[in-house]
């Protein structure tokens, strides 16, 4: 998106100052392409221009540019990309090779966090200021120190001092006492730090809980892992949607009621499973950048927020697409394909909870 803004600018199509940086997420609706991006409607008015005549010379820019098929402008501007179809394998691909070290462009040594580069400068797991009053203060500045170091000095900050935060109404031994080390971290990031901290009463260990979800989430997909194990195959990276069968065709050449039926039923759930898929690899791909936002913003809120839907996403892309055979199903490129998927989503939820200072669970 910079490349196209800076060479419509280099060649006259655009009199405009280029941005530092262009949003790029996902769509509000399904159906919108895998991305979208309000770069155009931001540009309009510098420009002396319609938000659809800068996103049609941004489009035209960016057709046929590598691992897009597809952009399209949709309303006032908005343009929208589809990926091509080795897009999410590549993703998948490139969080399995940096594995613990995928959203870290900081110092990383013996999982631990070294702030600013400083020999000795260690984050440790547990949060500073004890059983002081401070206790949110507290637990925010351990994980922008463990966020800031993971995102390196590319993310650059939004100004230095520390964020302005509603105080939480217990002080920090008091609430670990209570919820444990996990929740009482969880329940004092979650919050934007303008928002009150919500305590529970006591930690629920089932999927109503945010933070359960996500530990959930994470110790089930390094079960898929085990367990393919024991089935004998191993994650591969590919193309994790099945090929449809054709239906038999009844007299005339036309498919029969039943056969066409079936037909529409599995169009529709191939298209649940490629929409799951797609939002699900669209959360991965972007955990590096919500790290950077959430240092640049000292924003840790970000990252906790950004770890559920990355959660959710992974159980609604479970549910339509198993990465494991069932009964005498033999194992297939499909599985295994999966399987890596799984796998990605289980390294990214890792990472995230370890720079939150929360534990990732292999078992749960």
């Amino acid at each position: 998106m910079l490349r196209s803004v800076r060479g419509a600018v280099a060649e006259r199509e655009l009199s405009v100052p280029v941005p530092e940086r262009i949003v790029v997420g996902q769509p509000p609706r399904p159906g919108c392409g895998d991305y979208a991006s309000n770069v155009a409607l931001q540009l309009a008015g510098p420009a002396g221009r319609s938000a659809r005549e800068v996103a049609e010379i941004l489009r035209r820019r960016l057709a046929g540019s590598p691992g897009i098929v597809r952009v399209e402008v949709a309303g006032p501007g908005f343009l929208n990309f589809t990926l091509g179809d080795g897009a999410q394998a590549a993703v998948v691909r490139d969080v399995l090779a940096q594995g613990e070290r995928y959203g870290i462009r900081g110092r990383h040594e013996a999982g631990a966090l070294v702030v600013g580069g400083a020999a000795g400068a260690v984050v440790a797991g547990g949060a500073a200021g004890g059983g002081g009053s401070g206790a949110r203060e507290a637990v925010v500045a351990d994980a922008l120190a463990r966020v800031e170091a993971a995102a390196g000095p590319a993310a650059g900050r939004d100004g230095g001092r520390p964020p302005v935060l509603v105080p939480a109404p217990y002080e920090l031994d008091a609430l670990t006492a209570r919820l444990g080390a996990d929740e009482a971290r969880w329940v004092l990031l979650r919050p934007a730090a303008h928002d009150q901290v919500q305590v529970p009463e006591r930690p629920v260990q089932r999927e109503s809980n945010p933070r359960f979800r996500v530990q959930y989430a994470c110790a089930r997909s390094r079960a898929m892992v085990r367990n393919a194990r024991e089935l004998g195959f191993e994650a591969e990276p590919g193309d994790v949607e099945e090929a449809r069968p054709g239906g038999e065709a009844g007299p005339g050449g036309e498919a029969s009621p039943a056969v066409a039926a079936g037909s529409a039923a599995e169009a529709g759930s191939a298209a649940e499973g490629g929409a799951a898929s797609r939002a699900l690899c669209a959360r991965l791909a972007g955990f590096p950048s919500v790290v950077e936002d959430a240092a640049r913003l000292r924003a840790p809120d970000r990252l906790v927020r950004h770890l559920e839907a990355t959660a959710d996403a992974y159980f609604r892309w479970q549910d339509v697409c198993p990465p494991l055979p069932v009964g005498e199903e033999k194992p297939s490129a499909v599985h295994r394909a999966r399987l890596a998927l799984a796998d990605a989503a289980g390294t990214v939820l890792a990472n995230g909870l370890r720079l939150l200072g929360i534990s990732a669970p292999e078992h749960l």
